[in-house]
């Protein structure tokens, strides 16, 4: 067995991580509320593979998470269902821009997203998975040892988001002249202002007209200190990120909300809070305290469209 909390998850420039440090665990433990939200009887999203990354990363917390369901959840996301409702919606982006024409997709930071395995993709969909190298190593020696096949035409990128990734993108057969839809789940809070920056230009300048965003990011009215303050003061251990504390690993520097960031550049943006997002997938949300309700409303669910 693998335990957490041998791992360091303090950030530094350059770091690099598996599946079981720093912001790999991350994705470990977005398998783990996966895999529990598949479980339910009005579940969300369905995903297969969820739990057999948690079992074969073998760290004990997450696999008791999954398996030891009689244990109440006192974190306000998990408490929300804010996995599921996140995850739904990034399946929905997906499948409605390939449903309009978009024949390539790419998930920046694809941790262990299965959407190139677990969607049902119109033929001729390219799935480009960018992630560090470790990360993607693993997923595919579980896909293997399920015996899973694609259901698009997947293609992964090991690759660090704050090196050259589009040229690595490119060297895999990305087609930048080709309309594309881009996701960005679960990544803003951990990169630097620079690098958030950096990220948005690159994305940009690949886009062709008629391309999407599906982004995850802060609205910009509460600070990552202050979101930090809320998590930290209903975290428990018996959540799934209850064994180490993931704001550590979040950049709280000044940056431009996404939002502001595509709006300003010409693309159309929509965004929507967890609420909203309880709202269109009929998720009963329960009277919650209001720094919960203001830190659900911290984060934008954002679609980006750029111009035909």
């Amino acid at each position: 067995m693998t335990d957490v909390e041998d791992k360091n998850s303090i950030r530094s420039d350059g770091d690099s991580w598996d599946i079981v440090s720093s912001v790999g665990y991350t994705a470990l433990g977005v398998s783990a509320q996966r895999a529990v939200e598949s479980e339910r009887q009005d579940a969300l999203i369905v995903d297969p593979f969820a739990k057999h990354f948690v079992l074969a990363a073998g760290e004990p917390h997450l696999i008791d998470t999954i398996t030891k369901r009689d244990a109440p959840q006192a974190s306000p996301f998990e408490y929300l269902r804010g996995m599921g409702m996140r995850s739904r919606f990034f399946d929905e982006f997906f499948l409605d821009a390939a449903a309009s024409g978009i024949r390539q997709a790419v998930i920046l930071a694809a941790g262990l997203d299965a959407r190139a395995h677990r969607l049902p993709w119109p033929a001729g969909v390219t799935v480009y998975e960018l992630d560090q190298p470790q990360v993607l190593a693993f997923k595919d020696r579980v896909y293997a040892e399920q015996g899973a096949a694609p259901t698009s035409d997947r293609r992964t990128v090991a690759v660090d988001l704050r090196d050259d990734w589009p040229a690595a993108l490119k060297a895999a057969g990305f087609d930048s002249s080709q309309p594309t839809a881009w996701s960005a789940e679960g990544l803003l809070p951990y990169l630097p202002a620079a690098a958030q920056e950096l990220l948005f230009e690159r994305v940009a300048e690949l886009s062709a007209p008629g391309s999407r965003a599906a982004i995850e990011g802060p609205t910009g009215v509460m600070g990552m200190s202050q979101f930090a303050k809320v998590e930290q003061k209903y975290r428990s251990e018996k959540d799934t990120f209850g064994k180490i504390d993931i704001t550590e690993l979040f950049y709280d520097e000044e940056k431009t909300p996404a939002i502001e960031w595509f709006s300003a550049r010409g693309w159309n943006t929509q965004g929507l809070d967890m609420f909203a997002l309880a709202d269109r997938y009929g998720v009963q949300h329960p009277e919650v305290p209001e720094d919960i309700r203001e830190l659900a409303g911290a984060m934008h669910y954002l679609t980006c469209t750029l111009p035909s």
